[in-house]
């Protein structure tokens, strides 16, 4: 989920021009469309024109006024995109309103049907509340275009606003225009083959920058990929106003400014004695530092609600402290007011979700600025404030492997301030997320379809942050069903004998792995084949992710977090038996760069007598994985799909 930082920054814009007539009221479509239809595509929809203009406008109020247009031209070439597309939907805001809004439906023979705007329908999505706004189109058949241009005035968006260029079909003709007063300065920054912004010549006492108009092909999502932060986009972000000689407007130093003293203020004196009654419950008796952390985190997430509300209450700490509610806002000045009464040293982080937007170390804009982490740098470890799902030391996986701004105390005298600086933030190590296990198995006797299996797995890190942290809140009944799935999602043909877990405190999560040991036996393993046994091995890990890719890779492998396997398997080979394949085991595929191992997939066994012990090691230490690379990469992950498949024969000795 990604959450929208309260920008604290108010850019105070001195506007000294005369207003212009706004460029919107000028801009029509065409009253002949005459537009190059493909003859000969197979693709399902293609986007013959798709413009953006926003244009910020001085209004009478001495203020300033952003107007956003938006003008795409659709071409239908299936059913299933009829369907798709047979409702326009309308940006829907309360702090905007919709200025224009008109669509029409051109026909394949050049008929064209304007749509009464009258018609809008009005709706409410009953999962989310949001209110919905659209046109229903009706007459589209294949070959139709679907033409719609709308404008609407909002509150400007000036320190950081994304364009996106590019979608999962053919755009052709796309273009972007920024109009503004010509005392405002904006920078700009193309991502993914994206053309440059050029400014144009000035004119009406107005600056203009364009991008030229642009085809772009259309890219899939993928398996594993980025898919948002890899198509083209751009960023503006508003730098100087010449009229009062302010620059900087959408620096990082003038947010820090700001934002250090909003999370980090002087309290009252009871508000302090609040916070130190709050912060002795939270951390009980840890004595020492990086317990205290956990601690905390651990009794916020517990016993303090986070809400949804945007009320002055729900940020308010003393209410905070006193309700134990707050909102996103609320909780993270809970947090620095705690860590701070506690003297232990960290550092605000503010960062993106690399899988829909990189953080750029080398272009400032707010944009940028969506997620809250804290970091504590003895330890080189963070935490998430307000992602109720991770706890200390594994912060969503996605903030990570990525850049962020850094917020970290600086002190002259009795006077404290913020200083900020854009560093990286390292990702997990793959050994601090491992899922291992340990599988003993013995054939009964006078049955050899049927197996004895001790089974043990062990999850720590991200495998076990879904469960560890609240298993002690699961009823018995459930904490049964969920052991025993660990081995009746392999096969539900399986007598569970005994079951129990151990590391199964809250507290241990991050330190100790979260481990079901289950004992069971089986005979839908084993098959007979006249006087040989086939044992599906493989089948005993589960079933493992394979990789199949039909058409060529586009985009780079991204990873949610870097990552282990170990299983460890030991067979007692029947007595008057052998195994006839032991090589079948043998699998070995792995990258590495200049020495640095990168992805691996290694398994292999040992015999001593009758016991076989088989090794099948896998890891994963980069999250970002060059799409050159996606065939060796896409071979690892396969492997284990490979092992998983393994059937050993057993045969007669005699």
């Amino acid at each position: 989920m990604i959450k929208k930082i309260v920008v604290f920054l108010l850019c105070i814009v001195s506007l000294t021009t005369v207003a212009q007539q706004p460029f919107y009221k000028s801009y029509q479509w065409d009253q002949t469309p005459d537009f190059k239809v493909p003859t000969t595509s197979t693709e399902k929809i293609v986007a013959l024109k798709h413009a953006i203009v926003t244009e910020f406008s001085n209004d009478d109020k001495g203020g300033l006024t952003e107007y956003f247009l938006e003008h795409e031209v659709l071409w239908l070439n299936s059913n299933e995109k009829i369907e798709e597309y047979n409702k326009i939907y309308l940006p829907y805001s309360s702090s905007s309103k919709i200025i224009v809004n008109k669509a029409r439906v051109i026909s394949k023979n050049g008929k064209i049907t304007e749509i009464d705007p009258s018609k809008i329908i009005e709706s409410k999505n009953e999962e989310t509340g949001q209110q919905l706004q659209y046109f229903a189109l009706e007459g589209i058949e294949i070959g139709s275009i679907v033409e719609h241009i709308y404008v609407y005035e909002r509150s400007p968006k000036y320190t950081g606003n994304r364009i996106n260029l590019q979608s999962s079909y053919p755009k052709n003709n796309v273009s972007f225009d920024l109009y503004a007063p010509s005392n405002l300065i904006f920078n700009f920054k193309s991502y993914n083959t994206a053309p440059e912004i050029v400014q144009l010549e000035s004119k009406y006492d107005r600056n203009h920058w364009s991008l030229p108009e642009t085809n772009f092909v259309g890219i899939t999502e993928e398996r594993v990929a980025a898919y948002w932060a890899s198509t083209a986009f751009l960023v503006y972000a508003l730098n100087a106003n010449t009229a009062s000689n302010t620059t900087g407007i959408s620096s990082y130093s003038n947010l820090v400014k700001r934002l250090y003293p909003f999370y980090y203020p002087e309290h009252s004196k009871r508000t302090q004695k609040n916070i130190e009654k709050f912060a002795q419950e939270a951390i009980g008796k840890s004595k020492e530092t990086e317990e205290k952390i956990r601690s905390l985190d651990r009794y916020i997430k517990t016993n303090v609600f986070l809400s949804n509300s945007g009320s002055d209450e729900a940020k308010d700490l003393d209410e905070v402290l006193k309700n134990k509610v707050g909102n996103e806002t609320g909780v993270l000045k809970l947090y620095t007011a705690l860590l701070t009464s506690l003297g232990i040293e960290h550092e605000l982080v503010i960062t993106s979700d690399r899988q829909i937007l990189k953080f750029d170390k080398d272009f400032e804009a707010f944009n940028f600025l969506t997620d809250f982490l804290l970091y504590f740098p003895e330890f080189e470890t963070y935490l998430s404030p307000n992602d109720y799902d991770t706890r200390y030391g594994y912060p969503p996986p996605f903030l990570t492997d990525n850049y962020g701004l850094f917020i970290k105390k600086v002190e002259l005298g009795d006077f404290s301030s913020g200083l900020g600086e854009v560093k990286y933030i390292e990702p997990l190590a793959a050994d601090k997320t491992v899922d291992n296990m340990k599988i003993d198995i013995s054939f009964e006797k006078d049955n050899l379809s049927k197996i004895i299996v001790d089974y043990e797995r062990a999850m720590g890190g991200y495998y076990s942050g879904f469960i560890q942290p609240y298993i002690h809140l699961v009823k018995q009944e459930d904490k049964d069903e969920l052991m025993e799935g660990f081995v009746t999602r392999i096969n539900e043909n399986v007598t569970i004998n005994s079951k129990k877990i151990i590391n199964g405190k809250p507290e241990l999560f991050g330190i100790k792995p979260f481990t079901v040991v289950l004992n069971y036996d089986s005979e839908a393993f084993v098959e007979k084949a006249g006087n040989k046994y086939l044992f599906k091995i493989g089948e005993l890990i589960s079933k493992q992710i394979e990789m199949y890719q039909e058409t060529e890779r586009v985009l780079d492998v991204e990873e949610e977090h870097t990552r282990t396997y170990l299983r460890t398997i030991t067979v007692q080979i029947p007595e008057g038996y052998n195994i006839a394949n032991l090589d079948d085991i043998k699998i070995k595929h792995a990258y590495a760069k200049d020495g640095e191992p990168h992805f691996s997939f290694n398994s292999y066994y040992e015999l001593d007598g009758n016991l076989l012990t088989i090794t099948a090691d896998e890891y994963y230490h980069k999250n970002k994985v060059d799409v050159s690379l996606y065939e060796e990469y896409r071979t690892v992950v396969n492997s284990a799909a490979d092992f998983n498949k393994i059937t050993l024969v057993l045969q007669p000795t005699k």
